[in-house]
């Protein structure tokens, strides 16, 4: 099943652990502090599970969230990569 994990971590290390953890399990980055793709809900609770033992009783929070392949398939994205300079063009 699709799943986006999403975080709000203060503390970089854990922050970048739980990072390596999202993508040793998969999960293709899709902004800073969210990742996405498809996990079977036994690893869903495991990830969750290594992710609380990361974060301990620190501040943070971490969300996961299953979605259904119809909801899946229904998303919007817009993307757009980095424009190259604009050197050596004239406006007039």
């Amino acid at each position: 099943m699709q799943c986006l994990v999403v975080y709000d971590i203060v503390d970089d290390n854990r922050r970048n652990k739980i990072a390596d953890v999202c993508m040793d399990y998969g999960l293709d980055r899709i902004q800073y502090s969210a990742f996405a793709g498809d996990l079977a809900p036994t690893h869903q609770e495991e990830l969750m599970l290594k992710i609380a033992a990361i974060l301990g009783k620190r501040p943070g929070k971490v969300q996961l969230v299953p979605v259904c392949e119809k909801d899946w398939n229904a998303r919007r994205v817009i993307e757009q990569a980095e424009s190259a300079s604009k050197e050596g063009t004239d406006a007039g």
